[in-house]
C-alpha cells in the first residue's frame, strides 16, 4: 500500500520514532507532473526497474509502512505520500494492483490504508 507508499514515497527511517525528516520537504511535484518520473519510481518499487537513491530509501520502509499506515510518518509525510499514491492509482491502475498484491499479498493490511488514504489531509 505504500506501497501504497510508494511508494510510498516511501521514507528513509532515522530511528525507532519517525522516518527521516528530510523527506518532510521531497518535492513530489516532478512525480506529479512528469508520468515517466511516476513510472520510473513504479518500477523501482516493483523491482522492474532501476531506484534511484530517494527510491531505494522509500522501498525499504514500503512494508512497515503499508502495515502500520504510516505510523511513523510525519504529518508532512503522510500528506505526500496520499498525493503521491493516488496519482499512481489514477494514472497506473494496474501499477497499482501490482504494488498492492507485491507487498499486500494475503490482504492483511489493505482495509486499514485504504482508510489512511482516504483521509483528509
Amino acid at each position: 500500500m505504500l506501497v501504497y507508499s510508494i511508494l510510498t514515497v516511501s521514507i528513509a527511517m532515522v530511528g525507532a520514532d519517525f522516518y527521516n525528516p528530510k523527506y518532510d520537504e521531497f518535492d513530489i511535484q516532478p512525480l506529479l507532473e512528469n508520468d515517466r518520473i511516476l513510472l520510473g519510481y513504479t518500477k523501482c518499487f516493483l523491482d522492474q526497474g532501476p531506484c534511484t537513491p530517494d527510491a531505494k530509501d522509500f522501498k525499504k520502509v514500503i512494508p512497515e509502512a503499508l502495515e502500520t499506515s504510516c505510523s511513523k510518518c510525519s504529518p508532512k509525510q503522510r500528506i505526500l505520500i496520499k498525493k503521491v499514491i493516488r496519482a499512481v492509482m489514477e494514472t497506473h491502475p494496474d501499477s497499482w494492483k501490482e504494488l498492492i498484491d507485491m507487498y499486500d499479498k494475503d490482504n492483511k493490511y489493505r482495509d486499514n490504508f485504504n482508510k489512511f488514504i482516504e483521509e483528509k489531509d
